[in-house]
This record gives C-alpha cells, structure tokens and sequence, in this order.
C-alpha cells in the first residue's frame, strides 16, 4: 500500500528543509518520526505534518480496499523537497536606497510504503556487507599511486635563533 502527501507553498527555503528530509528518506515511519520530534529545526514541524498527513492517506486507502495495514511497517520511499515560487520585496538600504530581498517558498512531497525492504540513507553501509571495489582497502596490499607511494622527507632540526638565549 502507497500513500503520498504534498504540501505546496511552505515559508520557508527549500535549502534549509532538505537538511531535515535527507535525515528521514528511507527509513521506518516511526523512526522518522522520531527523528523529527527531536529535532531543532524549524522545518522539522512542517515535514512531520507532511509524514502525518501521509501515514492517514495510507490508512485511509487501506480502509477504503478493505486490506488490515500496519503503521508500523510503513516506510518512508520517497521525500523530496522543490521549490516554490518566491516572493520577491524590498528592504530599505543606505542613502535612500531600496535592495531586493528574496522569500524562498518550498514544495513538500512524501511518499510512504508498506515493507521491510528499503533503502539505506545515503552514506551508511549496509550492515554485513563487505567493501569491495576500487575504494576499498586491503590490509595487505602495498600502497597504489604516486602520492601514497612516496613518502615524505624527513624535517631539518631546527637550531636555535640567533640573539636569543
């Protein structure tokens, strides 16, 4: 079962939301919730609005297809924060002068699935699984490449200054 929930024109940059939703993609709705109640960012209250909102969609399809559904094994597949129009004012400046400001607007978009199969975040290793590849290193192996095959010289002792005793 797949829901998904999207709020438009949120007050806030999309720079700053996609810190709080790069924390949840992937992971368990309870986790993601979690994560979100604890957080101290500001976008964490919107986004968790937004998995809410998700999460009933979901129970709510469940219930019209007459299927039993488990909150807890819903996961978070997909989450994406775009951008939204921008409210362009101005600000007073310096001798009688007027700069632009930008007030950035941001589209939230989740989407959550029942299953134990989901994908690790980004820069987190799949437990059990042994590196393998052009980036792994090997105890054994000597060093490759020129800056790690040489080493550096050793540094001149320095002596004492001169006039200083």
């Amino acid at each position: 079962m797949e829901a998904r929930a999207i709020q438009r024109t949120v007050r806030q940059s999309p720079r700053k939301m996609r810190l709080v939703v790069d924390q949840i993609r992937g992971r368990a709705v309870p986790e993601a919730y979690a994560i979100l109640r604890f957080s101290k960012k500001r976008a964490a209250v919107q986004i968790h609005k937004v998995l809410k909102s998700a999460v009933a969609n979901a129970e709510q399809a469940a219930q019209r297809q007459n299927q039993p559904l488990d909150v807890d094994r819903l996961r978070v597949i997909h989450a994406v924060v775009n951008e939204g129009s921008t409210l362009k004012r101005f600000t007073s400046a310096a001798m009688g002068r007027a700069t632009p400001v930008k007030k950035r607007t941001s589209h939230v978009e989740i989407r959550v699935a029942e299953g134990p199969a989901a994908r690790q975040p980004k820069g987190q290793p799949t437990p059990g699984k042994v590196a393998s590849g052009k980036g792994a290193a090997d105890p054994g192996a000597a060093p490759r490449g020129k800056s790690e095959a040489k080493a550096k010289p050793a540094a001149k002792p320095r002596g004492k200054k001169k006039g200083s005793e």
